[in-house]
């Protein structure tokens, strides 16, 4: 499948995030530990906020993150205070530029890891359930990014918790219309630029691994030497697939069937739980 990690809090070089750490997303590329393929080779895709812009700038490619150059160049000269970065490896929809993630319209940027079981007989059913309105925004033929338009559809402007338990409702409803026992499977990061919300829900309940980061103040008081915390600030948090490095006490699975949301002055776990769309 994929790994993805969001980030939010004082504003830093991409690649401080990317490259820097032991386990780095980049060498989660080539390495992953806890993904169904070690390798994560199908595309990768950075998408990045300024504070003067409403809407964010998003670079995707259909190569490996390990060896691009562009992306090297890109983390080393951009810096954000929020920013999402995918890499993907498919679960069979086509590699191409459209595919990979995070997908974006507006202010709002989605990236998934996960699959709706038998998308290909699906499909059809769910994108008719998109508002014809948007329909024509959709440019690839990922599952991520049909999920992406249902949940706008479903009210994830308003209510981003609410219209995401609503598209999984409506995506395990079709499934089991077609006779699919565990339509879906999904860690998701959605965001509108000011806070993060990040989702770990299956229909069999044995989700992808989601960990979030432990809270600033308390990493510097276990870990007074290391450099980046004393230079980010208190509310400063990450989600990511898989953690970055083994430095004890830095993080936290996030629980089977959950919902976070991460941002200034907010850190917050609930529950998740689809709902009727």
């Amino acid at each position: 499948m994929c790994r993805w990690l969001a980030y939010s809090g004082t504003p830093v070089l991409l690649g401080t995030i990317l490259y820097k750490p032991s386990h780095s997303l980049i060498d989660q590329s080539l390495h992953s530990r806890m993904g169904v393929e070690t390798t994560n080779g199908d595309g990768f895709g950075v998408g990045w906020y300024r504070p003067d812009l409403e809407t964010p700038a998003v670079v995707r490619e259909i190569g490996p993150a390990w060896s691009n150059r562009n992306l090297r160049e890109i983390a080393d000269h951009v810096r954000s205070p929020l920013f999402f970065a995918h890499i993907r490896a498919s679960t069979g929809t086509a590699v191409q530029q459209t595919n990979s993630h995070p997908f974006r319209h507006g202010r709002w940027m989605w990236m998934h890891n996960g699959a709706i079981t038998d998308f290909h007989r699906l499909r059809r059913d769910l994108a008719l359930a998109v508002d014809p309105a948007l329909f024509p925004d959709i440019e690839g033929s990922t599952d991520s990014e049909l999920m992406f338009f249902l949940a706008l559809t479903l009210g994830l402007e308003q209510d981003p918790p609410g219209a995401v338990a609503r598209m999984a409702g409506l995506v395990e409803g079709v499934g089991r219309e077609h006779g699919v026992e565990f339509p879906l499977q999904m860690t998701i990061a959605v965001t509108d630029g000011q806070r993060i919300w990040a989702f770990r829900y299956s229909t069999q309940r044995t989700s992808r691994s989601l960990f979030f980061s432990t809270r600033v103040e308390a990493l510097r008081a276990l870990h007074p030497d290391v450099e980046f915390l004393r230079e980010v600030s208190d509310d400063t948090r990450l989600v990511v697939s898989e953690p970055l490095g083994d430095l004890p006490g830095a993080w936290n699975e996030v629980p089977e069937s959950s919902c976070g949301v991460v941002g200034p002055d907010t850190d917050e776990l609930r529950p998740f739980a689809p709902q009727a769309a």
